[in-house]
């Protein structure tokens, strides 16, 4: 009976996974054809009333913005969940556990006292793991996103800068930049939908500052700030763009020196747990093995 109902249970798992990914897929349909239908409107627009809450936040700022993101993540993380249950259940059921089981119980020493408990907690283990997949692949997806802004914003300013200087606009000389470079990286798509913002009519500083919620990068807030203040107080933009250029240069000098600085710490770690054992092994093991076989003759002649 106890099969029976722990079966009845993942099946019926199984069923709401299965009715919310279905429910996920008619929104993202709706979505593609929405977008689809006026191509002209950034992605980031048609999505922006709906992220609210921390974990839409999150999701945003890894670049996962569609109606449908959140509930698509619950869909997944339940839909690992079950698999990593299922896997740890057919252990259970197919007598995996109990071959593991009597396989430790050969060791000598009372090490399979310690092991069994581990073993039995696998399952468990096992689905926990299944269940974090897709939150890892949120975390690993917003990382990825943030080193390729820092990547690329560099090259934009100082492009920006010396095109502001050659007497350039703001704006021209951003839709100049936005064309040469390819569509898919993550600034360039931010910059586009900040154009079709203040096409749109919204406030250019409102339109800034939502650059900086839309990444939350430092040196983007930093840049973002520096061009606030250029427009509400209504200096230069290329002294501005050339400073601000000038110092995330130099903070790049920095942050590359403080990583090179810290590079023998981080060697030392494997160096410690790789190396040294062998060296050891190496120089130590015969003198250690002539003393240990003196012992044993020495202990064979006592007994004689």
């Amino acid at each position: 009976m106890l099969v029976i109902g722990v079966t009845l249970g993942w099946i019926l798992g199984l069923l709401v996974v299965v009715l919310l990914l279905r429910h996920f897929l008619a929104q993202r349909l709706v979505q593609r054809r929405l977008f689809e239908s006026s191509p002209e409107i950034p992605q980031a627009i048609l999505s922006a009333g709906s992220q609210s809450g921390s974990l839409a936040r999150w999701m945003s700022l890894a670049g996962y913005r569609r109606a449908g993101a959140v509930p698509g993540f619950f869909a997944l993380t339940l839909l690992s969940l079950a698999a990593g249950a299922s896997i740890g259940y057919a252990c259970w059921i197919f007598g995996v556990l109990t071959a593991a089981d009597r396989a430790i119980s050969v060791i000598p020493g009372g090490i399979s006292d310690l092991l069994r408990p581990v073993l039995y907690m696998m399952p468990w283990l096992l689905t926990a793991a299944f269940a974090g997949i897709p939150l890892l692949i949120v975390r690993r997806t917003r990382w990825r996103r943030m080193a390729q802004v820092e990547r690329d914003l560099p090259v934009t300013l100082e492009l920006l800068a010396t095109l502001a200087e050659a007497g350039l606009g703001f704006d021209a000389a951003l839709d100049r930049i936005l064309t040469s470079q390819p569509s898919q990286r993550a600034l360039v798509q931010e910059f586009r939908t900040f154009q079709a913002e203040v096409l749109a009519g919204r406030p250019r500083v409102d339109c800034l500052r939502r650059i900086a919620r839309r990444l939350d990068v430092t040196a983007v807030t930093i840049l973002v700030s520096a061009l606030v203040q250029a427009e509400q107080i209504g200096s230069g933009v290329a002294e501005v763009l050339r400073s601000q250029a000038d110092d995330l240069r130099q903070r790049r000098r920095e942050r590359a020196i403080e990583f090179s600085m810290a590079l023998p710490v981080k060697l030392l770690f494997p160096l410690v747990i790789c190396f040294l054992p062998g060296i050891l092994l190496f120089t130590l093991g015969p003198a250690f093995y002539e003393f240990f076989r003196l012992a044993d003759t020495y202990s064979l002649h006592r007994r004689l």
